[in-house]
């Protein structure tokens, strides 16, 4: 038997049918889903040591269980000293299992570990399902060895959803045990 995430089958058994009547979906292809995961982290430190960016790629492919690659600016800044090209961070974007896994772990140890934690924000909703959510330190995730971290930086998490506004890809992400502050 083929393995299966956790939250996948907690989508198929679970979220699907308590969404389909709280929206009262006519059919199980209405209910939202998140479609991909993006991680993004800004590195404007790499401008002046190159050294930044290749340990930003290492544990941004360690945290999210893919290969990062390096963000390149598209264009010249004279104040900041940047040049088009010039790599300024990292990113990834997760699809399928790794997505699942990824907001798993995110959900079960990640955010548990965040100092003074009382709930993500909710005000990161676009107006059109997507939801965008920053994590001040990458040290709260387990994968991270402590001893050698260089520097705190932080990151972008951005879930982009199929719901069609904000109240159904809030309960779609509470389904899925995101705790938001307010709602």
């Amino acid at each position: 038997m083929a393995y299966i995430p956790r939250l996948k089958e907690k989508y198929q058994k679970e979220i699907v049918p308590a969404l389909m009547e709280q929206f009262s979906f006519k059919n199980h292809m209405q209910v939202p889903r998140i479609t991909k995961i993006c991680l993004n982290q800004g590195l404007g430190v790499a401008l002046t040591d190159r050294k930044h960016i290749e340990t930003g790629l290492s544990e941004m492919t360690m945290v999210a269980g893919q290969k990062a690659v390096p963000t390149k600016s598209r264009k010249d800044i004279s104040n900041f000293k940047l040049r088009k090209g010039n790599p300024i961070g990292v990113r990834v974007t997760l699809r399928g299992e790794r997505m699942y896994e990824f907001l798993d772990r995110l959900v079960a140890v990640a955010l548990p570990r965040v100092r003074d934690f009382r709930g993500v924000n909710d005000k990161g909703f676009d107006g059109r399902g997507n939801y965008t959510m920053g994590v001040t330190e990458q040290i709260i995730f387990p994968e991270i060895d402590m001893d050698k971290i260089t520097q705190i930086n932080g990151m972008d998490i951005t879930f982009v959803t199929t719901a069609r506004n904000d109240r159904e890809a809030i309960a779609l992400l509470k389904a899925f045990g995101i705790p938001f502050k307010n709602k």
